[in-house]
């Protein structure tokens, strides 16, 4: 997939979220959300992770310092992310993740990386989180953790361990409080 595609697939999500439902389609509503502090660190962390996959490493890098700067949120360029991500507030969020599936909703003061230092960002260390996943205010997804499909992390929950398919997770340490049907 093209970063276009992918930026064109994060701003249809952001529009159904935002938009869809309260006025009638338009260039204006779409020119909104492709500049709202929102939507902003998603297309700097989709150029970023084009100039890391050209190996033009860099750029890639400077590009997610701006973001940082700009909007307080760290995304790595390493970081494989799926399209239709939404950022709903940004500051403090750190993403160091492995990967992100595609749909992923993730808050502010999150922080989605290794438990110890690990400047090498070995995939067996870092967290792998699935589609449609949902990613409470304050959370922290650490280690080499899977995030299974269509789950959430409740706000401010320390996860450690894997979380199945549908299933919600809450408190410190993480534990389930609820598991939908597939």
């Amino acid at each position: 997939m093209t970063v276009w595609e992918c930026l064109g697939r994060d701003l249809r999500r952001s529009y159904n979220i935002e938009v869809s439902s309260k006025v009638a389609p338009g260039t204006l509503s779409l020119v909104k959300i492709w500049i709202s502090p929102r939507f902003a660190p998603v297309r700097l962390c989709r150029f970023a992770q084009y100039f890391y996959r050209n190996n033009q490493k860099f750029i890639a890098k400077l590009i997610s310092m701006w973001n940082l700067k700009r909007y307080g949120i760290e995304i790595s360029p390493r970081c494989e992310i799926g399209p239709g991500l939404y950022l709903p507030h940004t500051h403090g969020t750190v993403i160091g993740a492995w990967q992100i599936g595609e749909n992923a909703v993730i808050y502010q003061g999150v922080t989605l990386g290794a438990k110890n230092l690990d400047l090498v960002f070995s995939e067996s260390l870092r967290p792998n989180l699935g589609d449609n996943v949902t990613i409470g205010a304050g959370a922290k997804v650490l280690g080499g953790v899977r995030i299974g499909n269509s789950s959430t992390v409740g706000a401010n929950a320390v996860v450690t361990k894997d979380v199945n398919d549908h299933q919600t997770v809450v408190g410190i340490p993480a534990h389930p409080v609820h598991q939908s049907g597939s």
